[in-house]
């Protein structure tokens, strides 16, 4: 009877170990749905053309998520920055990108340090729950057998996606609307974390795919338990805040910087660029 406790305390003490040098490594690529309005004076010339192609590109971007069973760290691929054709001004940046994304699951928080206008913030601040609906429909991505989850937000946006030199109708900006949507989420059993991209969390299994109506992000590789072992380090740098604190500066600066293109904007063959949603 000792022995068999012995060897159940051993079979214990193993399976700690293991979940605990669990590690893994997942590569993602952003695809985001765009509405681009040209001017109605204007045609599709072959400027336009390259430039909308560009516009694709920079929202087509590569992340790393690099997790075990308790905590993750997410961040953006470094790449160079593809030049810009003379005479486009962008006079919106899309909020919301995330330098460093660390998560800790167990503890139900998160540290985001991100970089905006010159400034590095330090945003920490409680995950939320996500009040996911589990199917029973299946897909494969890659070698894994992914099931579906679905979730509804409220989220405020505004209409018009991207404009370029906008009719006068297009230069005053919209009023932001209440919206309802579902987010679709595709996670794995087969690797059990309950993280994914981003903010994204909760399910019974990594999550591989997940699109907002917007922006899909699907997993295209994923190395588990990596020869060369990773560290997920928490960011430490920067100013700390948090989430609702940063959200209403990034709202003041994005209206101030608006003001100031229109009061000094010149009347030349510049290409203007608003990306609204």
């Amino acid at each position: 009877m000792k022995h068999l406790a012995v060897i159940i305390v051993a079979l214990i003490l193993t399976s700690t170990v293991i979940a605990q040098d669990f590690q893994g490594k997942a590569t993602y690529k952003s695809h985001r749905k765009m509405d681009i309005q040209l001017d109605s004076t204007q045609m599709e010339t072959d400027m336009h053309k390259r430039m909308i192609e560009m516009m694709k590109k920079q929202f087509e971007k590569t992340y790393i998520l690099t997790f075990n069973k308790e905590e993750s760290l997410y961040k953006e691929e470094e790449q160079l920055e593809a030049p810009q054709p003379a005479g486009m001004v962008m006079v919106m940046v899309v909020s919301g990108e995330s330098g460093k994304l660390y998560k800790n699951t167990k503890e139900k928080r998160y540290t985001d340090q991100n970089e905006m206008f010159g400034k590095v913030f330090l945003i920490e601040d409680n995950l939320k729950e996500i009040d996911w609906e589990l199917g029973s429909e299946t897909k494969n991505i890659g070698e894994y057998t992914c099931y579906k989850a679905t979730t509804k937000r409220t989220v405020e946006v505004v209409k018009g996606g991207i404009s370029v030199n906008g009719d006068k109708d297009l230069d005053t900006e919209p009023e932001p609307e209440m919206e309802e949507i579902t987010i679709t989420a595709w996670y794995t059993p087969q690797i059990p974390v309950n993280n994914g991209p981003g903010k994204y969390h909760g399910l019974p299994g990594l999550i591989l795919e997940v699109n907002n109506g917007r922006e899909t992000l699907i997993c295209s590789k994923i190395v588990l338990n990596p020869k060369d072992k990773v560290k997920i380090t928490e960011p430490t740098k920067g100013k700390k805040i948090t989430q609702e604190k940063f959200d209403a500066i990034m709202e003041k600066k994005m209206k101030e910087q608006r003001e100031h293109y229109k009061h000094n904007r010149g009347d030349g063959d510049n290409i203007e660029i608003k990306i609204r949603g």
